[in-house]
């Protein structure tokens, strides 16, 4: 009688369709406490891609599975190369598209990636990852294939990239975006800008102590929504010192004159008055909350791909 009794890996099942890094490491770290889990990293791109180099899968012992390393063609065969990891307790490079030995995963774009699966030991670094995004401050990971292991790289490069033998994941905060204003745009961006995830602060004309106290950082962006100059005054002076990635108001061409005449008679550094974008929005005036949101949501997310390239 044979008593060999073959081992059957889980199917892999999507958990949830977001692509949000600190989610994904939350997931993987959470899944390794259940039991096991790895971590998938895109870390060479052959011709075009879907993704970006460092995008993450997390998939868990179980078969459950988040994250994207390409448009959602290769993640299901992907999850199952990481469970028959997990099974052996041994890290693994693989190839999909161009250059693979997977004849039938073809990519659509008609190029390449490789990935590397990384079975999860220590959720530590990922810890210290999450913790770091939460504080709003940039963060890396260091993967090395030869030790098997992340560590925190002792230099962060601006993007993913490899250092070496070593590949550096690196992740930055969520956008934040500070509306001031009252009524039907403010509140048609709110809700728009907290449907794309992002996280919104409101901040409404009365709260002008409040605008005297804002720390605003390099990912935030700010959208004045103000059909006043006067109700605008203390948050765009907040917003002009600092670091903030967009910078928006409402206004006609001609409100936004009297805007800068005003902060000119304040003594405002006239560079400082270039980084106003009035009319607030990617496509110019609107006469609908719905469209003025969507033209200050695109605007807002072009600006923020600009500034991390």
């Amino acid at each position: 009688m044979n008593d060999f009794i073959a081992t059957t890996l889980p199917v892999p099942v999507r958990a949830h369709s977001g692509d949000d890094p600190a989610a994904i490491l939350r997931f993987a770290a959470d899944a390794l406490n259940k039991g096991g889990a790895a971590l998938a990293t895109l870390v060479e791109i052959r011709g075009g891609a879907a993704r970006a180099l460092g995008d993450h899968v997390a998939i868990a012992a179980d078969g459950r599975m988040c994250g994207y390393v390409s448009g959602g063609c290769v993640e299901a065969a992907l999850a199952a190369e990481a469970l028959q990891a997990i099974a052996d307790g041994r890290d693994r490079m693989v190839k999909f598209g161009e250059g693979s030995p997977f004849f039938d995963l073809m990519l659509p774009c008609g190029g390449g990636i490789t990935v590397a699966i990384h079975v999860l030991r220590s959720d530590d670094e990922i810890v210290n990852v999450l913790a770091k995004i939460a504080a709003r401050r940039p963060a890396a990971l260091s993967y090395s294939p030869q030790s098997q292991a992340l560590a925190e790289p002792k230099e962060k490069p601006t993007t993913s990239q490899w250092r070496g033998g070593e590949f550096v994941s690196v992740y930055h905060p969520r956008t934040r975006i500070l509306i001031c204003g009252q009524g039907g745009e403010a509140e048609a961006v709110r809700r728009l800008a907290e449907s794309a995830g992002y996280d919104v602060q409101v901040l409404r004309a009365s709260d002008q102590v409040a605008a005297r106290t804002l720390e605003i950082d390099r990912f935030t962006a700010v959208a004045l929504l103000h059909h006043d100059l006067d109700a605008e005054a203390g948050v765009l002076t907040a917003a002009l010192a600092s670091p903030a990635f967009y910078i928006g108001a409402l206004g006609s061409s001609r409100t936004h004159r009297r805007r800068v005449e005003r902060l000119q008679a304040r003594g405002v550094d006239p560079h400082q008055l270039g980084r106003i974008k009035a009319p607030i929005g990617m496509f110019g005036p609107t006469r609908d909350t719905i469209n003025l949101a969507i033209s200050v949501l695109a605007d807002v997310a072009s600006a923020r791909l600009r500034s991390s390239t």
